[in-house]
C-alpha cells in the first residue's frame, strides 16, 4: 500500500511543463516537493500566493508566509503575494490548470464531497467550491476508506456535495483510478494490494480489465 508521501509522488507525475497548480489541504500539499527534475510547475494558494515553493528546512520557517492549510511554507524567486479576492478571481477566471484536493468521499459519476460532516464544527468551505468549478482537471488524495473502514469510493456521496461530475482522477493508498463513464477505472495498482482488496473496499461502480501495473513509486 501506499503511505500519504507515496500518494503525493504519484500525483506529482501528472504535472506538465507551464501548469497552474492549486494544492489542497492535507496529502495535496506534499505534491509540491516532488516535483518532477525539468518540469517548471507555478503553485498557487487561495490565500493569496503564486509561485509557492516546497515546505521550508526545520529552523528556516518563516511564520508570515503559510499556505490556505495555515502550513509554513517557501516562496520561490518571482513569486507574488496578494489578496485573496484576487487569489479567487484567478481561480473563477479558470487559471488554474490542475487542482488536487483531499475528499471525505467520491462517487463514480465523479461528484465529490470535502467540506463538511453534519454535526461537526466547521469553520468554513474555504476555496474547494470555486476550485471544483472553475479547475480545468481535478485529482483527488485520499484514503480508500474512512476509520470505520467503509469505502470513500462510492455510487453516491452520502455527504454534503462540493462539486458535481468534476473528479477526473482518484489516488489512494490501493492505486490510481480513473473517473469514466463507467464508474472508477483501476489504472494502477499499489505494490502488495491485490485486485480482490481494491474491489473489497470500494462500494461504487469499479472496473478491472487486462492486467494492471504495479505502481512504481521511485
Amino acid at each position: 500500500m501506499l503511505d500519504k508521501f507515496s500518494i503525493a509522488k504519484v500525483i506529482a507525475r501528472e504535472l506538465q511543463d507551464g501548469y497552474y497548480v492549486n494544492l489542497g489541504i492535507g496529502i495535496p500539499t506534499l505534491v509540491a516537493n516532488y516535483i518532477p527534475e525539468g518540469i517548471e510547475v507555478v503553485l498557487q494558494s487561495e490565500n493569496g500566493l503564486l509561485g509557492m515553493g516546497p515546505f521550508p528546512i526545520e529552523g528556516e520557517e518563516d511564520a508570515d508566509l503559510i499556505n490556505a492549510g495555515k502550513q509554513t511554507i517557501t516562496k520561490l524567486p518571482g513569486s507574488a503575494i496578494f489578496d485573496s479576492a484576487t487569489s479567487f478571481g484567478m481561480i473563477r477566471a479558470g487559471k488554474v490548470d490542475l487542482t488536487v484536493l483531499g475528499a471525505m468521499e467520491v462517487s463514480d459519476s465523479g461528484d465529490i464531497a470535502n467540506w463538511k460532516i453534519p454535526g461537526k464544527m466547521v469553520k468554513g468551505m474555504g476555496g474547494a467550491m470555486d476550485l471544483v468549478a472553475s479547475a480545468k482537471n481535478i485529482i483527488v488524495a485520499m484514503q480508500h476508506t474512512n476509520k470505520k473502514g467503509e469505502s470513500k469510493l462510492l455510487s453516491e456521496c452520502t455527504l454534503p456535495i462540493t462539486g458535481l461530475k468534476c473528479v477526473k482522477k482518484v489516488v489512494t493508498e490501493l492505486g490510481v483510478f480513473e473517473i469514466t463513464d463507467r464508474g472508477f477505472e483501476l489504472k494502477e495498482i499499489a505494490p502488495g494490494v491485490t485486485e480482490d482488496d481494491i474491489r473489497s473496499k470500494t462500494e461504487g461502480r469499479l472496473v478491472i480489465e487486462g492486467e494492471i501495473p504495479t505502481l512504481n513509486i521511485d
